[in-house]
């Protein structure tokens, strides 16, 4: 098994790319040891002296440290629990798998503008920042301000640019197709 490793534009991140499906739907981030627990292959990790967020997408998986910790000493332990994890055939999640968010439901015209929204994150925006190891997910759309709320998530999350990205791409965007929505803001 080859494991292909890329820098992302946040340099406490690096994207790993196992040449293989990593989720089958989705993505999953782990902030935390505890939340990692839920998947042998990211609770592992996190046992890695440093680490301090794992993130699945769908060929890739991205790995946060400490600014503190150096790539040098621990990128070769990451690759091995990576290919440990992959050759023994163990399922990514333990039990019920990944955690399901209770998702607004929206009627009328505020339907379509959520719709619309999803349909540019998923077409344009998300397969862009997954390039660089993240991904964005709709949160939230308030229609009274025109305000669409995102997490910002894998390398995303703590980038230097990701307000960069957010504001001048992602805003920009979302104004330009869809009129109702004024700003874009990051769930925390």
């Amino acid at each position: 098994m080859f494991i292909q490793t890329e820098n992302t534009p946040n340099p406490q991140v690096l994207k790993f790319l196992p040449g293989r499906p990593v989720m089958e739907a989705g993505s999953q981030d782990f902030r935390a040891p505890e939340e990692a627990q839920a998947s042998p292959l990211a609770a592992e990790i996190f046992g890695l002296d440093g680490v301090n967020r794992v993130f699945f997408g769908a060929d890739f998986i991205t790995v946060g440290k400490l600014a503190s910790a150096d790539w040098d000493h621990l990128k070769a332990p990451v690759l091995a629990a990576i290919m440990d994890h992959f050759t023994s055939g163990r399922p990514l999640f333990d039990g019920a798998g990944a955690a399901s968010a209770d998702e607004a439901v929206y009627e009328g015209e505020a339907a379509q503008v959520v719709a619309e929204i999803r349909e540019l994150l998923d077409t344009r925006i998300r397969p862009a920042v997954a390039r660089d190891g993240g991904d964005i997910l709709f949160d939230r759309f308030e229609p009274d301000s025109g305000t669409v709320w995102l997490h910002m998530r894998g390398a995303c999350a703590g980038c230097p640019s990701s307000s960069a990205t957010l504001k001048s791409g992602v805003e920009n965007m979302l104004k330009h197709y869809v009129p109702e929505v004024t700003r874009v803001e990051q769930t925390l």
